[in-house]
């Protein structure tokens, strides 16, 4: 059986993939809200150290505290000490380096590894290339782009018939008619 583990947005060895971002502070105390991509929400607490980036740059932070509140995560930042402070971190996405992440199991994929491989039916049709994923909640769904759009379930053994992270490509039971 396959399984997919959310790792939203681009990403390679070299670079950080982004795993949630700061929305803004929380308090006075210098505390900022932080929306994660992880699965469970606290797991991006224990990924350490975080990488920020702030335009084209990459800082590398240490948490110094956080936990789950309400749908999101609250994290005090180092010489993070008050609300002020706390605002220009609003808008910075978080990112994690590829080897701080547990390797997956076999028939495991993150969704990281998806995004950008080429699309195939099972008699040889190009579809086009994994834009991105979206959770549903039943089942992900691969965003293919090629002429058109088409959102293909990821359910293994019915509609992906394999993924070949090698190749860079994934075999779908799937009409493009569809």
């Amino acid at each position: 059986m396959m399984t997919v583990h959310e790792t939203p947005g681009p990403g390679a060895a070299s670079s950080p993939i982004i795993m949630g971002h700061i929305a803004g502070p929380y308090g006075v105390k210098g505390w900022v809200r932080v929306v994660s991509y992880t699965e469970p929400l606290e797991r991006l607490l224990e990924y350490k150290p975080w990488q920020l980036r702030q335009g084209n740059s990459w800082q590398c932070v240490d948490v110094v505290d956080g936990k789950r509140h309400g749908k999101g995560l609250i994290v005090r930042l180092p010489e993070c000490r008050d609300r002020d402070m706390a605002a220009r971190y609003t808008g910075i996405e978080i990112g994690i380096y590829r080897e701080q992440l547990p390797a997956p199991e076999d028939n495991e994929y993150y969704w990281n590894d998806l995004v950008g491989l080429q699309v195939v039916t099972l008699d040889g049709r190009e579809l086009g290339i994994v834009d991105h994923l979206i959770e549903t909640g039943a089942n992900d769904v691969l965003v293919v782009r090629g002429e058109r759009e088409y959102l293909v379930p990821f359910i293994p053994g019915q509609v992906i018939d394999a993924v070949d992270l090698a190749g860079h490509r994934i075999r779908v039971d799937w009409d493009p008619d569809f």
